[in-house]
């Protein structure tokens, strides 16, 4: 008489499979939606927490199985392993973002020069939703903070004016996916096509009635944004990921014969930037040094 063995079945392993791939499903989905879609942030953050909850729910599951695979054999070992895989991805950016909430300073606005910051030309506004309230203006103590934190975040400047300085600013713009939304003070380094010479025209002919100035424009004194003689420049970008949105402001002030650049970085959504703020200011420094190298200054 042949005996035989009949293995068991974990149905924990099966069902932590299903779970982890549902959580896996929702994450991808939202981050697409998020990234390339009309999904906002808060909404992706509530579904990315949502994913992670289930996998989370997973987990134990599929543990479960490869611990009944181990003790007495039971189908669902590769089922478990699927599981713990798919409950990875969601649980892994969850438990990240949570630690650098915990350990880094709650921050969302960084800037190059904590004493003068630079001013936006048009303040970014947007609907935080369920997200807690952000304080209406940074503390001194919360730039404190940010020195502390990202001592290596400091403004640039280099020798030569700042129309040389600005070309290098608009490439390291391009390579940093910075998108530029409003300007201020352009007229320093772009002359008016409008105001040059046009060149004579020997044949053209000449007009029967002499043209009649107009009146000068009156001066207003209505204020302007920054310093006079700033260059202004407010832009936006996109985490390459998720796709998490920040608003910038990059600022050209001349001064003798050097140019400073500061930057400032503006997480849209949250209290907490979570440091990407800080990553994204790094990172256009460096590319701007690369544009600029062998004219930075002290």
């Amino acid at each position: 008489m042949t005996v035989r063995f009949v293995r068991p079945v974990s149905r924990a392993a099966y069902f932590g499979r299903r779970l982890g791939f549902c959580a896996f499903l929702l994450f991808v989905f939202s981050a697409v939606a998020h990234r390339f879609g009309p999904l906002n942030e808060p909404d992706f953050v509530a579904l990315v927490l949502c994913s992670a909850a289930i996998a989370a729910a997973s987990v134990p599951l599929s543990l479960l199985g490869l611990a009944r695979l181990w003790s007495v054999g039971a189908r669902g070992g590769v089922a478990a392993a699927h599981g713990l895989v798919f409950a990875a991805v969601p649980l892994a950016v969850v438990v990240m973002g949570t630690v650098s909430y915990l350990t880094l300073p709650p921050l969302y606005d960084i800037s190059t020069d904590i004493a003068d910051p630079p001013a936006f030309v048009f303040e970014p506004t947007a609907d935080q939703r369920f997200l807690p309230q952000r304080p209406p203006m940074v503390t001194p103590t919360e730039r404190g903070a940010q020195f502390a934190a990202y001592p290596r975040l400091t403004g640039r400047r280099y020798e030569g004016a700042v129309d040389r300085v600005y070309e290098g600013v608009q490439k390291a713009l391009r390579s940093a996916r910075i998108g530029i939304v409003k300007t201020e003070g352009l007229e320093l380094v772009e002359p008016d096509i409008l105001t040059r010479a046009a060149p004579r025209d020997e044949q053209a002919p000449v007009p029967d009635v002499a043209p009649v100035p107009l009146r000068r424009p009156e001066l207003t004194l209505e204020p302007t944004i920054g310093t006079a003689g700033d260059v202004l420049l407010q832009g936006e970008t996109r985490t390459l990921v998720l796709g998490l949105r920040f608003d910038i402001v990059i600022r050209l002030r001349e001064d003798a014969e050097t140019t400073s650049v500061d930057l400032r970085v503006v997480s849209r959504f949250g209290p907490h930037d979570l440091g990407l703020g800080a990553e994204i200011a790094q990172d256009f420094l460096d590319r701007l040094d690369t544009e600029l190298l062998g004219i930075t200054g002290g």
